[in-house]
């Protein structure tokens, strides 16, 4: 079985944190192996002392369902000790928020995806740590899509924003341990950062694979199916499409009361995806997009995750969309996450290039060449920060 940097705590905390007052950013899929959490491992800890509690968005206890919908800190009932939200009125801890602390933890499950917002807020933690010289220490997690994999547009800085602060591709294939070296070296580098490391775990290994337990790291983030198909779907969230938000299968479910499903499935056979087949499929929403009104649309059924792309299946998608309803306004307005002027979409494609070749009929293996020549320039980058054979 592969162990978690929280499962390994104990045994490898640097003697020099040893009884220090620690803050610890966490969510509900913060468990070891034994699906115990890490708020309850690292209180009874005599290694350290928790002084304070941080949580992203959702929720420390993942209660908040949508997008962009803030929580408030309160004083944690059963030890009395503050939680701070980092998606209220603010994303980055004050100063105030780090008074009392000499040590700051991060344990947060990544999905694998740029626009997944909990490593912009361990980003954005970094930043306040380097500029106090609090520091820093990363519980490092699998990553449930595997470490192999890269895909989809490098982020163009000048689109920085809350689901992407600095240059990475939509599908990373990197830890959230490796991530944090790699902001580390170009961002922050004057930040103390330690990373307790996986162990036994494989870049090939997908989470279900490695012996360890799917907690929901977000309320529409269910499986580890939804995860496969994350970094690609995701990208609807940037249009007036259903991504599947208020059904069963977020992210594999998407469509909108205008579409028909048979003719959809029947265009997206067109681009000949790997891995990947559309059934057909009507279905209403309870929440989010065209709650309560009848939709139709596709769910992916996944049949070969290691040959499916989800970002270009995402492509592929709005374009076979943009191809049948020419006349759809599709892409959404703003405001998206704490973003009020850029569109939605460009955010979370990293810049406005793809939207651009889409309304321009641009087809898909051009698309594709451009941003796997991204990767390709990005891969030189990221090896340097891989912990993992």
């Amino acid at each position: 079985m592969v162990n978690s940097g929280i499962d390994r705590f104990e045994n490898t905390l640097p003697k020099r944190f040893c009884g220090v007052r620690a803050g610890l950013l966490i969510h509900p899929a913060s468990v070891n192996k034994k699906i115990i959490h890490t708020k309850d491992i690292l209180l009874k800890s005599k290694k350290i002392k928790i002084t304070a509690f941080f949580g992203p968005q959702h929720g420390i206890f993942g209660n908040t369902q949508d997008n962009m919908i803030e929580w408030e800190g309160f004083i944690d009932k059963e030890t009395g000790i503050p939680v701070y939200s980092l998606y209220g009125k603010t994303r980055k801890p004050t100063y105030e928020m780090l008074k009392n602390i000499d040590l700051f933890i991060v344990d947060l499950q990544d999905v694998g995806a740029r626009y997944y917002t909990f490593i912009w807020t361990m980003a954005l933690c970094m930043e306040v740590c380097e500029e106090l010289g609090i520091p820093f220490l990363v519980l490092d997690r699998v990553n449930p899509i595997g470490g192999e994999i890269i895909e989809g547009p490098l982020l163009n800085p000048n689109f920085s924003s809350f689901v992407g602060l600095h240059p990475l591709p939509i599908r990373h294939g990197m830890t959230i341990g490796e991530i944090a070296l790699y902001f580390r070296d170009k961002f922050y580098p004057k930040l103390d950062l330690t990373v307790i490391p996986l162990k036994g775990w494989r870049r090939i290994q997908w989470s279900d694979e490695t012996g360890l337990p799917w907690v929901m790291p977000s309320p529409n983030m269910p499986t580890p199916d939804t995860a496969t198909v994350y970094p690609g779907m995701c990208l609807l969230e940037g249009t007036i499409i259903s991504e599947g938000r208020g059904t069963t299968r977020p992210f594999e479910i998407f469509g909108a009361p205008f579409i028909e499903p048979e003719k959809l499935v029947k265009r997206l056979k067109d681009f000949k995806l790997n891995g990947v087949i559309f059934r057909p499929l009507y279905f209403t929403p309870t929440f989010n997009k065209f709650s309560g009104e009848l939709c139709g649309g596709a769910q992916i059924h996944v049949t070969d995750r290691k040959k499916f792309k989800p970002f270009k299946t995402a492509v592929a998608i709005l374009i076979a969309i943009c191809d049948l309803y020419p006349n759809i306004k599709l892409w959404r307005k703003p405001p998206y996450e704490y973003e009020f002027e850029k569109l939605p979409f460009d955010i979370l494609a990293g810049s406005d290039r793809l939207r651009e070749e889409i309304e321009k009929g641009v087809s898909l293996k051009y698309m594709e060449s451009w941003w796997r020549n991204e990767n390709y320039s990005f891969e030189k980058i990221r090896k340097q920060y891989l912990l993992y054979d």
